[in-house]
């Protein structure tokens, strides 16, 4: 939900956009009321819990603090804010909250809090909803609250660090299974890594009260010739042994017998993460998105759980579903699905929410989430996990483009340097284009660039392949009045239009959806872009004279936000309504 306050002075406004555990301000002051301003102090009431404070930071003035130990937190009314725009992720679901913002003037040591300041009711998001309910974990092993919280320790060591790392999508997931609770329920799954025990565990409870649950279950494997290569010969073992875990686990749990191999066309994979819950026999729930059912999608990489509550829409995953079962050959299921959720033909794609099913006869449908992405006007957010198709490449290099991309990447193009370098040398080229790559503060980093000031990050232990964003959504003026929220299960690649087993939503017009997604973007974005920044600097040895851990004393940080380039254009994307009209 979005909410505007503006100063009596008129000198400061803010541009509140709460997601459920992400809370974003926009600032916005006129530029002419720049000079001496240092930054923004930002305070929080709870009014559910009465606590009441003021918000904290990183980076100090160097005049007042100038060695604070590793990690330390300093309130920001003491070490304001340097930017206009600024998130709360200690925000709680469906809590009401009041931010009071003010505009900090004078110099480090005789600050001035007088001048303008804002008070904004917010209430955040429910998780739950009666259409859309949507789970993002932390997704943050490697981060500065980890190693404040749970010392960098293994989480699997300590079951209070998984649970802070779900934040409530491993419940949710075990919730939604949970709802099949009697003979009237039945729950149809279609999974691809499935190696998570209290799942499979909630799945065989089920199945015992309902006698009535199904999965299909990715077990195509492709066995290598003797001729092949060790690395082919490497990762055929690696498919051989997944899947054996997968059925053992079903096995264990009295669910193999109900439960259907998908092997035809073993080049590909059956990628879908999805639950489709019955009552009566009628389809009223699918649980979809990211998240695969192991521990390293639930608590280790960034990943989405999204529920949508549509009798039509879970029917047509229960069709797609049942076609699945029956394990057709690719040039079979393609037409089929291209019935079923027909290419959409034009930007915008029609209100509400559309299923869009792999694999497909043709690339369209990928050319399509090209054009969408061209078409924002003003921000689009894209996580690629395993690097940028070619199909967005012209879109992504023409300097004539003027909204926002940022854009957060697992790597360049998923290991292969050569791709890598021409998919960085395309997204460079524009300097609208806001790139942040998976990463943590490594040691070195932390003691060479950043001089102790933070404190080292510790690896994801969870996850072997996949580290940092394993999300595959985009967004298309998400801060608009008509927001377009694309999210599944497809990596936007070939692979996942016209060969795997692949399942998308395209949900068009939904503010709610669009401020809880471009919440948790920003969460990750802005977490790893300094990351990625420090990495580079790291590995090309560079220190550029960019003290990070230090704010400016003066109002120069300023300047940046009103003159031609991004830092301008994000302001005013965020500033909201009340800026505009000022």
């Amino acid at each position: 939900m979005r909410f505007d306050g503006l100063s009596t002075s008129k000198i400061l406004s803010v541009h509140v956009i709460a997601g459920t555990h992400v809370v974003t301000l926009g600032m916005d002051v006129k530029e002419s009321e720049t000079k001496g301003l240092l930054g923004f102090a930002i305070h929080r009431t709870d009014h559910k819990t009465g606590d009441s404070y003021w918000l904290n930071g990183l980076r100090t003035f160097e005049a007042v603090y100038p060695m604070p130990p590793p990690g330390a937190l300093v309130s920001t009314m003491e070490h304001p804010i340097q930017d206009f725009v600024w998130a709360d992720y200690t925000a709680k679901p469906d809590h009401q909250y009041t931010y009071r913002v003010v505009a900090v003037y004078g110099k480090p040591k005789q600050l001035d809090l007088r001048r303008a300041e804002v008070s904004v009711l917010v209430r955040t998001e429910p998780e739950e909803h009666p259409r859309h309910s949507i789970y993002f974990n932390r997704g943050v092993i490697g981060s500065q609250a980890y190693a404040r919280k749970f010392f960098n320790k293994d989480p699997k060591e300590d079951p209070e660090a998984m649970k802070w790392l779900a934040r409530g999508l491993d419940k949710a997931v075990l919730d939604f299974i949970g709802e099949a609770r009697t003979t009237e329920h039945a729950l149809r799954a279609a999974v691809y890594e499935f190696t998570w025990d209290r799942v499979a565990e909630a799945l065989g409870k089920a199945h015992e009260r309902t006698s009535d649950v199904e999965i299909v279950f990715d077990s195509r494997y492709r066995k290598p010739k003797p001729t092949s290569s060790e690395a082919t010969k490497k990762a055929a073992a690696e498919t051989r042994k997944r899947i054996d875990k997968v059925k053992a686990l079903l096995d264990a749990h009295g669910l193999l017998e109900v439960s259907t191999p998908r092997t035809t066309n073993a080049s590909y994979i059956s990628h879908n993460k999805f639950i489709v819950l019955l009552k009566k026999g009628v389809p009223i729930a699918v649980w979809t998105g990211s998240t695969n059912l192991t521990e390293s999608g639930v608590y280790g990489q960034s990943n989405v759980g999204h529920i949508v509550r549509d009798p039509d829409l879970a029917a047509t995953y229960l069709a797609y579903w049942e076609r699945l079962k029956s394990d057709p050959e690719n040039k079979d299921l393609k037409p089929e699905n291209d019935l079923a959720s027909p290419t959409i033909a034009a930007f915008p794609p029609g209100q509400g929410t559309t299923a869009i099913f792999s694999p497909r006869s043709d690339l369209s449908m990928l050319k399509w989430y090209a054009d969408a992405f061209n078409e924002g006007e003003e921000v689009v957010a894209f996580t690629a996990a395993f690097g940028i198709n070619k199909v967005f490449h012209d879109t992504l290099s023409d300097p004539n483009e003027q909204d926002l991309r940022f854009l957060f990447l697992e790597d360049w193009s998923n290991n292969n340097k050569t791709v890598g370098e021409a998919t960085k040398k395309v997204v460079n080229s524009n300097r609208n284009n806001l790139v942040a790559v998976g990463g943590r503060l490594t040691k070195d980093i932390v003691e060479k660039f950043l001089r102790d000031r933070w404190k080292e990050e510790r690896s994801n232990s969870l996850s072997r392949n996949v580290k940092y964003v394993h999300t595959k959504y985009m967004l298309i003026d998400p801060l608009g009045p008509d927001p377009v929220v694309i999210s599944g299960s497809a990596n936007f690649s070939d692979a996942s239009t016209i060969e795997n087993d692949e399942n998308m939503l395209v949900i068009r017009g939904d503010e709610r959806v669009a401020d809880i997604y471009l919440g948790e973007f920003m969460r990750l974005w802005n977490h790893h872009r300094f990351r990625y920044i420090e990495t580079k600097k790291a590995e090309e040895n560079d220190s550029d004279g960019y003290e990070a851990w230090y704010l400016d004393p003066t109002d120069k940080w300023t300047k940046v936000f009103y003159k031609a380039g991004t830092k301008l254009k994000k302001r005013k994307a965020f500033a909201g309504p009340l800026a505009a009209s000022r």
